[in-house]
């Protein structure tokens, strides 16, 4: 079944996508929900029409997000955390200390926009890290974890 989603939904799509899904998971969670609405022919005119109308403003925050994305990978991201004698971390570091190291350098970015690539940090040294600011951009940050 074709539903056109009202939302973004992890692993199915973003806001306005038009997606095809099994009929009972339309029928049952995603319509009731809120979530999506039928794909009938009138609804994807309409979609088609307002999408035609915002590809103006996605264009001007896409290229926003793009400049905010090279500032990012530009500067230099310090991660403080507390340190025993032997340099291992007491806990981890995760993608809050991350977000909030960048929110440091002036930049507001959502921590679930924030994955950070390999296992746990448990000990001192450089990283890498996913960083999604928008759909269509999205790339690879390097920070530092620092003794507190």
């Amino acid at each position: 079944m074709e539903i056109i989603l009202k939302e973004d939904i992890g692993k199915l799509g973003h806001k306005d996508d038009i997606v095809t899904v099994k009929n009972g998971y339309a029928r049952n969670y995603l319509i009731p929900q809120g979530k999506a609405i039928a794909a009938t022919s009138s609804d994807k005119k309409m979609l088609e029409e307002t999408l035609r109308q915002r590809s103006h403003k996605e264009a001007k925050v896409t290229g926003q997000a793009s400049k905010v994305l090279a500032d990012i990978k530009a500067a230099t991201i310090k991660v403080g955390a507390k340190v025993g004698e032997n340099g291992k971390i007491f806990g981890s570091v995760t993608n809050v200390q991350v977000a909030d190291a960048i929110k440091k350098l002036g930049y507001e970015i959502e921590r679930k926009n924030i994955t950070i690539n390999g296992d746990a940090i448990k000990s001192i040294g450089n990283y890498t890290a996913e960083l999604k600011l928008h759909k269509s951009v999205s790339g690879t940050i390097e920070f530092e974890v620092l003794e507190d």
